[in-house]
């Protein structure tokens, strides 16, 4: 079964443990995966891949699915955040209970309420500025309910990502807005403005926001806002790039756009710390 038609059931009851052959498996347990024969193509890909089980949900005829994220899956982190393309649904008969050590220590999926969603384009120079605070954010031991996510150029993840609940998101990005190359900021978006047109002036205070350098995060805040489940807080952590690299674009930051990396990293960590003690 695939995420859209998964989605399309209704009356479904979230479980937090179930019974497979005799063997209990719980939310945060690894399974091998057994696809039933004459499946497809994506069957034949995951037969015998290790999965961690994302949750377990039941339909409205009391049929129990698992949905898994794999180990191997390089957007394993897009799949705990439930994203289409990174989750597989599979009937408890074609999941197979990991004995032992081989099933490993259960790992914790439990929601997050801040989503720290650094993005960019590492070829286009400075700004690749976002994907550099999530390698040093990488470093960093976070409080607990706090997620940080690379998300690159990807928009249609990040839109995803918007509608999983967070209280708070903030958005780590090159931010041009007319200040000196390094300069950080911390913005935030009027998100009752969002069905504005770009081209209005009186847009003027957000248009460092629409910038044609990669990915544009207003647009993927109107995107996220159409869908189910609206937005909630969204912030902005910027920094002010020096150039993007010209028409054949670069590899690196700018002097002082790297330096600013460090000074975005303490930004985050401290607005996550008045976040989680709601001062701000």
């Amino acid at each position: 079964m695939n995420e859209w038609e998964w989605q399309v059931l209704e009356d479904k009851t979230t479980l937090d443990r179930l019974a497979i052959d005799g063997v209990e498996v719980r939310v945060g347990d690894r399974v091998r995966l057994q696809p039933r024969q004459g499946g497809d193509v994506l069957d034949i890909a995951l037969a015998g891949q290790v999965a961690l089980i994302e949750s377990i949900e039941q339909d409205y005829e009391g049929k129990c699915h698992v949905c898994v994220v794999l180990d191997d899956d390089p957007g394993r982190d897009l799949g705990l955040l439930r994203q289409p393309g990174h989750r597989f649904f599979f009937d408890a008969a074609e999941v197979e209970p990991l004995p032992g050590e081989e099933a490993g220590p259960r790992t914790p999926t439990e929601s997050a309420s801040i989503l720290v969603a650094c993005i960019g384009n590492i070829f286009l120079g400075d700004d690749g500025f976002g994907v550099e605070v999530a390698k040093r954010l990488a470093a960093q031991e976070l409080p607990a309910g706090v997620r940080v996510i690379d998300f690159g150029i990807r928009g249609f993840d990040l839109a995803y990502a918007l509608q999983d609940g967070y209280e708070t998101t903030i958005l780590v990005d090159a931010y041009p807005h007319g200040q000196t190359p390094g300069t950080v900021s911390l913005v935030e978006p009027d998100l009752t403005k969002l069905d504005v047109s770009q081209n209005d002036p009186k847009n003027v205070p957000q248009q460092g926001m629409v910038e044609t350098h990669g990915m544009n995060p207003l647009n993927v805040l109107r995107m996220a806002s159409t869908m189910n489940g609206g937005l909630k807080r969204v912030l902005l952590i910027g920094c002010e790039p020096a150039d993007f690299g010209g028409e054949e674009g670069r590899m690196g930051l700018s002097a002082p756009v790297e330096a600013a990396v460090g000074e975005a990293v303490r930004m985050v960590t401290s607005v996550v710390g008045k976040l989680l003690k709601k001062q701000l």
